[in-house]
């Protein structure tokens, strides 16, 4: 299945129940360590995809066939002993990814226990409903649901693992076959988990496909895709878009974010709470869509909430993440950690209080590593870049208002519409501030991918994206509904 070493990681293809070597190779880059590559993974061809798609459609007659609690038992056989090797998956995607390895010890977690979850739904995925005869109305009709056929699965770098979570087994609880696409700068550590999961399933049911973006079309241009389900950047979302409207592909978008946090006057910002909103902020080195992105405080609560903060982020340690007290790793690229050093630069520049805090790493092997200084700016002007696109890095612009009001319409005032938070005291307070809130999904004294609902519908508004996943409403995304009338001959 898969080749490991000390220093390297070599994954293949998997398509239709059988491991296959890639004609070429990607080299998968250890953000940390420049020129020492994390390992390398198979870069299908085009005639790759278009196998993995015929091997789907090949096993989705038989899959679909199946009730969903049988569906759900074999699932629960495959994903059995998933963490025997959570250890090594972890530190395969602390190498790939850059975020410490607690972080990716808890992506691959995820991903079994929204695995679990959706299993528990089985009962509820064939759940008729039925509308009774009505005057004018001489039908009984069932409203039944049914899979859709083949499934596209793309995920990002930051949190594969566990984003697969969200929707691979809803859609194989549905009834439905996968492609599961990794990304290709961190494929390595979900290409393995995933693969010991397809193993165990009919062949064809799960296919793992890795490689370069130009040579993946096929995954969404082609009539035997039913659907995509992708997460990663708006400008991604809209090249899937676009793609998949040339065969009327289904698509599940789940996008960036630009998640506001309003601290209220009366917010209780005891030490949990900070901590809370500290890893809101900093997790996987900002580098989490629904990480918090702009903090609205109440002016009384300024100073108090920037005193919190900058106490944690003075104790931060700037490291490899495999390495023992490191809290805190690079940036997955190069790219972005050029595109948050000029947001950083552009608000010192205009003006804004620019506070940074930590020291980068000098050991030799490390240093050219991507790694960046976490900073708060204080009070920037509402139009700068630092405040209206999403810095996806350990930056955050801390802002005052005065009133509610003013808080709901600057959170508001934004492309994005993924998550937001509330914090204060007063519940009837909380629900009325984040039910005006233009967004999926809002905490109140809380924040962060670590703190989500997993048995909750997960989406964005605005061009957060489209769809939802989790839950029953994720298993719904991948069916359709039939309706069957049955006509009442006494009723007409």
């Amino acid at each position: 299945m898969t080749e490991t070493t000390s220093t390297e990681v070599v994954t293949g293809l998997y398509i239709g129940g059988e491991a296959r070597a890639g004609e070429d190779m990607l080299e998968v880059a250890d953000p940390a360590r420049p020129g020492a590559p994390a390992g390398y993974a198979a870069a299908a061809s085009a005639r790759d995809v278009a196998d993995a798609v015929e091997a789907a459609k090949a096993a989705f007659p038989a899959w679909a066939a199946l009730s969903p609690q049988e569906r759900a038992a074999q699932m629960a056989e495959a994903i059995a002993g998933i963490a025997d090797l959570r250890d090594e998956d972890a530190a395969i995607l602390t190498r790939e990814n850059g975020k410490i390895v607690s972080e990716s010890w808890v992506d691959a977690l995820v991903f079994e226990i929204r695995w679990q979850l959706a299993l528990a739904l089985a009962g509820d995925v064939e759940r008729e409903e039925i509308l009774e005869t009505a005057p004018g109305i001489p039908v009984r009709t069932s409203v039944t649901y049914q899979p859709l056929g083949v499934v596209t699965v793309i995920v990002p770098f930051n949190w594969p693992v566990a984003i697969l979570g969200a929707s691979l087994p809803h859609a194989l609880l549905a009834g439905n076959t996968a492609i599961v696409k990794p990304p290709p700068t961190a494929p390595l550590a979900t290409t393995r988990i995933v693969q010991r999961v397809a193993e165990k399933l009919p062949p064809g049911v799960i296919n793992v496909v890795t490689g370069r973006d130009e040579e993946m079309s096929g995954l969404i241009r082609n009539d035997d895709v039913a659907k995509v389900c992708f997460t990663g950047s708006v400008g991604g979302g809209k090249r899937i878009m676009e793609a998949a409207s040339g065969t009327l592909t289904r698509v599940t978008l789940e996008l960036g974010g630009n998640d506001a946090a309003i601290i209220l006057d009366d917010a209780l910002l005891d030490e949990t709470r900070l901590d809370r909103l500290y890893a809101a902020v900093f997790d996987t080195t900002g580098q989490i869509c629904m990480n918090a992105k702009r903090i609205y405080v109440h002016r009384s609560r300024m100073e108090e909430l920037v005193a919190g903060l900058s106490s944690r982020l003075e104790k931060v340690v700037i490291g490899y993440g495999l390495e023992e007290g490191v809290t805190m790793g690079p940036l997955h690229s190069p790219a972005q950690r050029t595109f948050v050093r000029e947001l950083i630069e552009e608000a010192r520049q205009a003006g804004a209080e620019v506070r940074e805090f930590g020291q980068l790493p000098e050991e030799p092997e490390i240093r050219q590593g991507n790694f960046l200084k976490p900073a708060l700016v204080l009070n920037p002007s509402p139009d700068l870049r630092v405040v209206t696109q999403e810095q996806f890095g350990p930056v955050i612009p801390i802002m005052a208002f005065d009133s509610d009001d003013e808080a709901v319409a600057a959170a508001n005032d934004s492309w994005a519409g993924l998550c937001g938070s509330v914090w204060t005291e007063d519940t009837a307070r909380a629900n009325a501030v984040g039910s005006r809130m233009e967004c999926g999904y809002v905490w109140v004294n809380d924040h962060g991918a670590t703190r989500l609902d997993l048995r909750a519908p997960f989406g964005g508004m605005k061009q957060s994206g489209m769809g939802r996943e989790q839950g029953i409403h994720g298993v719904r995304a991948f069916q359709d509904t039939r309706s069957i009338a049955h006509l009442d001959e006494g009723a007409l």
